[in-house]
């Protein structure tokens, strides 16, 4: 499965679903479920965060992760996502994460973002794996 940039920023600013998060993350932390990142996602949430305390755990978390892979986009990635972009009505960072999903055969991608919902990839929930 693929997780989302939101389901790191949901846990990260404290948003009302950051407990549901942080149990999905930790279980993904100690290799009970396995997924993958694209590097995009992680550089993504260092903008947001822009706190250099939590960057360095996020990434120490990130790397300590048993099950959590991460997945370093091409030029081509970003280049096939721009295209994806005008196909299926999604901004770029959807379009990225979808494109990857579908590279590596990701069975779901994690996320509260509805815009996956029509997709052939499911978009579910880290509820559904705590």
């Amino acid at each position: 499965m693929l997780i989302g940039t939101d389901i790191f920023l949901e846990l990260m600013l404290d948003q009302k679903r950051a407990d549901e998060c942080e149990k999905f993350l930790n279980k993904l932390s100690r290799g009970e479920i396995e997924g993958i990142i694209t590097w995009f996602t992680i550089h993504a949430v260092e903008e947001i965060a822009n706190d250099s305390k939590i960057i360095l755990t996020f990434l120490r978390n990130i790397e300590n992760s048993v099950g959590l892979w991460i997945y370093e986009t091409t030029s081509d990635d970003e280049l096939a996502a721009a295209i994806l972009m005008e196909n299926n009505m999604l901004d770029f960072d959807d379009a990225l994460q979808y494109y990857i999903a579908k590279k590596v055969g990701a069975k779901a991608i994690i996320s509260f973002d509805k815009h996956f919902d029509s997709l052939d990839i499911p978009r579910r929930e880290p509820g559904e794996y705590i």
